[in-house]
């Protein structure tokens, strides 16, 4: 048994060794919706995220006034009526690429990936499952997927929904890690 024991905690430290926290404070998160009557577009590039080698843990957070819109006009109804971003500050995702496994950090290439979690919006957090991709290139990983929400499971309501903000949006996520 203590022969076991000690191989189990030599065989924990040696992953703990191989394990990389990759983490970036400029990852971008952008979101887009298309309307017969406009097509709105956001992004924010203060965004801190962290993806573990070893598990695939991956998390991300944002403050929802860091979005920058075109039109100031829209980034103003944007934090005060629909994302209420005084009540309602920050957005997150905690999760894990499912796949892992499949990504050679030490290889320059191209992994499609699995990304699954709990998307935070608007004070409600939802189950959310994509598709994404990381690319390593010298060693450096970049993640990129793409959410599609429906705006009302996040209970952001208001008059233009389905007019001048479509029902369903697509955010995705670009993590370049250092």
């Amino acid at each position: 048994m203590r022969k076991f024991l000690c191989s189990f905690i030599l065989l924990s430290f040696s992953l703990i060794g191989n394990a990389q926290l990759f983490s970036t404070r400029s990852a971008s998160v952008s979101f887009y919706s298309s309307t017969p009557l406009e097509d709105i577009k956001a992004k924010s590039s203060d965004v801190e995220s962290k993806l573990l080698s070893t598990t695939g843990q991956l998390t991300f957070m944002l403050l929802v006034k860091s979005f920058r819109f075109d039109n100031e006009m829209m980034e103003e109804h944007f934090n005060e009526s629909y994302l209420e971003s005084d009540k309602f500050p920050k957005a997150d995702f905690k999760g894990a690429v499912n796949n892992i496994s499949s990504v050679n950090f030490n290889r320059d290439g191209v992994y499609p990936t699995t990304v699954q979690g709990n998307l935070t919006i608007h004070g409600i957090t939802k189950a959310v499952t994509t598709n994404g991709t990381i690319v390593i290139k010298n060693g450096k990983p970049t993640a990129k997927c793409t959410f599609p929400i429906k705006v009302r499971d996040y209970n952001i309501s208001g008059k233009i929904i389905g007019k001048e903000l479509a029902e369903s949006i697509a955010i995705t996520v670009d993590c370049r890690y250092e």
